[in-house]
């Protein structure tokens, strides 16, 4: 048997910090089981966020500090991970197939948003976690091109709506149901109904994340949100342009007063690298995601190149992340669904569904 105490063994896994939850493995509670036998020492870490990218890294880590230990000759380390339900705004009911709904916003159009979006619900998915996206722009849904499909959805029981499957996500956009030139003339009343059902008659499947790809401003559609969806979370897409700046503050401080908690600001184009001879230049202005996320004290999640490929994959029905798996900008996009998701696993749980119900009968 190993010449090691348990203590001795969590001391080490103290100093395991998670970069993504900011603090060490003890601390967060991640690490579920240590077993100390003849061969050496086991330990079962269980994160509360998908990390697949991240879980070689994270192994390595925690065999390098325990096993400095005295006599320890071998480390086994197991790592998962656990999604659970995170509370959203008082008087909400829950999503019954949906744990997390995760709401991308912008102040204003032209920021990159849905982008992002989509970006952002692939790497989750790629991290691990079964995920989905909600087109919410109504006037101008984007997410069907962005995904490559323009299938109409089918329905098994003739009232709601499967679905679409497209990259190993599910996905629901008003333009699955439309033509893709038809004008949406519409007004509010009717633009937040169809969001509604959008959300409601989507047969979802056991979704640990929804993403909902919100249109730009504070209007309708985002009150609807914040009234009647259950949002674990938000985070604010912006460039550092001084304008673009000014309307992500509105957007945040509406989500701010709806008790929608904001996990973070996505700056987009924040550099622009010539594809010709790899010049870097900041052509919105530098630093200014940095300087919002420090006046409103949230995280600045990352920072996203001008890169043509971004643009020319979305177009194309490919996004970055399933495009080029192993490239830059994938892994880029990776990074921040790790730091999201793991900002969102630091939040309060929803309990609600581990209450009874209670009924009251005459008997």
């Amino acid at each position: 048997m190993a010449n090691v105490s348990q203590s001795q063994v969590e001391t080490a896994l103290r100093e395991v910090i998670d970069p993504y939850l900011q603090q060490d493995l003890v601390s967060a509670k991640a690490v579920k089981n240590i077993a100390i036998d003849d061969d050496g020492v086991i330990v079962d870490v269980v994160l509360g966020y998908p990390a697949k990218g991240y879980q070689d890294t994270l192994a390595a880590g925690i065999r390098g500090k325990v096993g400095a230990l005295p006599q320890v000759r071998v480390v086994t380390v197991n790592i998962s991970s656990s999604i659970v339900a995170h509370a959203a705004q008082k008087n909400v009911k829950p999503h019954a197939n949906i744990k997390n709904i995760i709401a991308v916003a912008s102040g204003k159009g032209g920021v990159g948003k849905s982008t992002t979006a989509v970006n952002l619900a692939l790497a989750l998915a790629a991290e691990g976690a079964s995920v989905g996206i909600l087109d919410a722009d109504i006037y101008g849904p984007s997410q069907p091109l962005m995904l490559g499909v323009n299938t109409r959805p089918t329905s098994k029981d003739g009232k709601g709506m499967e679905p679409v499957m497209s990259h190993g996500i599910q996905s629901m956009s008003i333009g699955y149901l439309i033509d893709a030139e038809a004008p949406m003339i519409w007004r509010g009343p009717m633009v937040t109904q169809a969001l509604e059902q959008l959300l409601n008659d989507t047969q979802w499947k056991a979704l640990d994340y929804l993403v909902i790809d919100l249109p730009p401003g504070t209007g309708d559609i985002q009150l609807t949100l914040a009234q009647k969806v259950p949002v674990s979370g938000a985070l604010i897409v912006t460039t550092p342009q001084d304008i673009a700046l000014l309307d992500a503050r509105r957007a945040l401080k509406m989500f701010e007063k709806v008790e929608v908690p904001v996990l973070g600001i996505i700056e987009n184009m924040s550099t622009h690298i010539c594809s010709e001879c790899g010049h870097e230049e900041h052509i919105f202005g530098a630093g200014g995601g940095e300087r919002m996320a420090a006046q409103y004290h949230v995280d600045l999640l990352g920072a996203l190149p001008l890169d043509i490929s971004i643009r020319e994959n979305a177009d194309g029905g490919r996004p970055s992340v399933i495009a080029d798996p192993e490239g830059r900008i994938a892994q880029m996009y990776r990074e921040i669904a790790r730091r999201v998701a793991a900002k969102l696993s630091l939040r309060a749980k929803d309990f609600s569904a581990k209450f009874p119900k209670i009924v009251i009968q005459n008997t």
